[in-house]
């Protein structure tokens, strides 16, 4: 009994030294969209909590976003990696999991079960759920009318994070005018308007502008705009008659002519543009400069194929380490979006071990914030914005390769149709034993693995549908905190309230 109490004591005295390490001196505003329902009810659920649990101040926000990261996946990812480092993969524990609180999210968006990643991301950038499709706007949106934008917009927490002279910073293995990183300032009906070239006639003619260009007029709108700009997406900023830096076959897709990269430098002192890691290694994280590094023309590489010599692209952890750097440098702190976006895209192919290996990738990040970051200032939040279709079936072996065959006491297990199969698989998807036959109709018929070697990179595992593309899920995802205001989640939770957890703990919004 004695311990018991003398357990409880330290841990009150703990949590009361916590909450008096950082104390927010922000002035808390109230954003556009604070009359949403949706923000409402997500501002209302968090307040309830906090006055019950009494969370510290933060004075930094790192938000890491698992693209597509359901709980299948992080179950492969965690025996993966474990497996990749010659442990017991079962029971390793990757560096999210270490994190002290957890949560479930529930994903749907305000017109559809299964959410893609625009409105996802914006529940978390903003507070508020809208259309799958959009980008920053809110329920009050028409998605047919693009110039509806303007009159539905909302106020992101990395727009109020600059007007309240915090440091700002967006990170992501996707192109930067992609959908979850674009949520951090972009406003828009058309998410894949990432460029002047994506933009329809009639978009033009009602004003609507791309994201692209939204990230510039960003920069200048709101303090001084991203102090870290990471990712890939070159061709949506470099006009069409400009030969990309990097690849002589390939130009930039702009149509105005523009090139956004130099517009971007002109438009501050001390801004520096990067295209490869010896860019990235060059620059002085240690100083006040902006950095804007664009890796690749689209997406950067999946980590599996990243070049690991030194002079391939600069991993995730790289990135995020350098960027805590930079940013930490500011006395009001900052807020930052790490995504691992390509967890996403090795998904969507049907390829596991590449969503895998980026899953990995990005753990490997969340450590690295860890450990470069002070758990009384700095809330981590790590968590996906919607699932996938992966599954994790039969009853393997113990120690079994998580992609490989499905074995018991060592043999093979085989299906009723006397053919192996793998412990990952996907209900959709392009690796679909369904396939097209010369009269237009599909037949099914399960290929033999027996002789395959199905940890071969770029195997698909078999699908039953038959998709070009493998769709999300829509069951809810993890959430995994740390740090001031981490308290604030548990149970199952709305998307849109870690919006309201990470504001409340930074004292910005009211």
């Amino acid at each position: 009994m004695f311990r018991t109490v003398l357990s409880v004591s330290l841990v009150a005295l703990a949590a009361a030294a916590c909450a008096t390490a950082w104390q927010s001196s922000h002035m808390a505003v109230t954003p556009v969209q604070s009359q949403d329902s949706y923000y409402v009810k997500g501002h209302n659920a968090v307040a309830a909590r906090a006055a019950e649990r009494n969370p510290a101040h933060a004075k930094n926000v790192i938000l890491f976003i698992g693209d597509g990261m359901g709980i299948s996946t992080i179950t492969a990812a965690r025996i993966y990696a474990g497996q990749m480092k010659g442990l017991d993969g079962e029971s390793y524990q990757l560096a999210m999991e270490k994190l002290p609180y957890s949560a479930f999210s529930k994903t749907y968006t305000h017109d559809s079960q299964v959410a893609d990643s625009a409105p996802t991301a914006v529940a978390m950038t903003t507070g508020v759920k809208s259309y799958n499709g959009t980008l920053g706007v809110t329920q009050a949106a028409s998605i047919k009318d693009c110039a509806s934008a303007k009159t539905s917009g909302t106020t992101s927490l990395w727009e109020i994070a600059e007007d309240a002279g915090m440091a700002t910073g967006v990170i992501s293995t996707a192109r930067i005018t992609h959908a979850t990183p674009a949520a951090t300032y972009a406003e828009t009906t058309e998410r894949d308007w990432e460029s002047d070239k994506d933009v329809s006639d009639a978009g033009k003619a009602a004003g609507c502008v791309d994201i692209a260009s939204q990230l510039l007029a960003w920069q200048g709108k709101y303090g001084n705009g991203f102090d870290v700009i990471l990712g890939g997406g070159r061709t949506n900023f470099l006009p069409a008659t400009m030969t990309d830096p990097e690849y002589p076959n390939e130009k930039g897709v702009r149509l105005d002519g523009r090139n956004l990269v130099d517009e971007w430098q002109a438009a501050g002192p001390n801004r520096t543009a990067v295209i490869d890691r010896a860019g990235f290694n060059a620059f002085n994280w240690n100083s006040d400069g902006q950095i804007f590094g664009l890796f690749e023309p689209s997406h950067m590489q999946y980590e599996l194929d990243r070049a690991k010599d030194g002079k391939g692209e600069p991993s995730i952890a790289e990135m995020t380490r350098a960027a805590i750097t930079r940013l930490s440098r500011n006395p009001n702190g900052y807020v930052m979006m790490v995504e691992g976006g390509r967890v996403d895209h090795g998904l969507h192919a049907g390829d596991a071990q590449r969503a895998l290996g980026d899953a990995a990738a990005l753990d490997e990040a969340i450590a690295a914030a860890v450990a470069a970051t002070d758990p009384k200032e700095t809330l981590i939040v790590v968590t996906a914005d919607h699932s996938h279709t992966l599954i994790i079936q039969g009853y393997p072996d113990r120690g079994n390769p998580i992609l490989g065959l499905v074995k018991e006491g060592g043999k093979l297990t085989t299906a009723r149709d006397g053919k192996p199969y793998t412990t990952l698989s996907f209900a959709n998807g392009p690796g679909s034993v369904c396939t097209k036959q010369p009269d237009d109709k599909y037949q099914c018929d399960r290929k033999d693995l027996t002789n395959v070697d199905t940890t071969a990179l770029g195997f698909l595992q078999q699908s039953l549908i038959p998709l070009g593309s493998e769709t999300h899920g829509g069951e809810d995802v993890a959430i995994f905190a740390g740090g001031p205001g981490a308290n604030l989640f548990s149970g199952t939770v709305e998307e849109n309230e870690i919006f309201h957890v990470m504001a409340r703990s930074l004292g910005l919004v009211k």
